[in-house]
């Protein structure tokens, strides 16, 4: 199936959650993560800021910054992501495509810096790939990092699929986790 017939059935898929499934589901993704190694080894990790009924993120966030965490949330640079550390969640704001980011004022970490970066996805498959929305931010800026074991998607089981067909310019995930089970392809 087409990336982009596959993107479009996912978003419809995702837009018919109702909050308190987004938030329930979220919640069980999140605990996952929160419980795994990799979450426990990480100093510093980059988050993102949920849109469309993406998983959620801010259970992520309070539990990073409780445990004194670096956390970072990327800003849509020229061609590119930025990835900036904030320190509570008053410290983003609406940027690029209406997505909250962090403000210009806010510290700059480079990629290759940060332990986990968690990466949303439209789709996922078992052997790590991922469709995105498309413009191909996170493919461009984090190309060189591949199989380092800092990429970690969130998902919901139903973006879970037998297969995607990749290009060669796709990131794939090191880690998936949805509400029911953590894949490390």
């Amino acid at each position: 199936m087409p990336k982009k017939t596959i993107r479009q059935l996912m978003l419809a898929k995702r837009r018919a959650l109702s909050p308190s499934q987004v938030e329930e589901l979220s919640q069980l993704v999140q605990r996952t993560l929160i419980s795994s190694a990799e979450f426990a080894g990480a100093k510093t990790l980059a988050l993102y800021a949920p849109i469309h009924n993406e998983v959620g993120t801010e259970e992520l966030m309070r539990q990073a910054l409780s445990a004194g965490k670096t956390v970072l949330y990327p800003a849509v640079g020229t061609g590119a992501l930025v990835f900036r550390q904030i320190c509570n969640p008053a410290a983003l704001h609406k940027g690029a495509f209406g997505i909250y980011e962090p403000g210009n004022s806010c510290a700059i970490y480079a990629p290759q810096d940060i332990d986990i970066i968690v990466i949303p996805g439209v789709a996922f498959d078992r052997k790590g790939r991922r469709i995105g929305y498309g413009k191909g931010y996170y493919d461009k800026t984090l190309h060189s990092l591949e199989g380092t074991g800092r990429f970690v998607g969130l998902c919901y089981d139903f973006q879970l699929l037998d297969e995607i067909v990749g290009e060669p310019h796709d990131v794939s995930m090191d880690l998936i986790v949805s509400e029911t089970r953590a894949i490390r392809p």
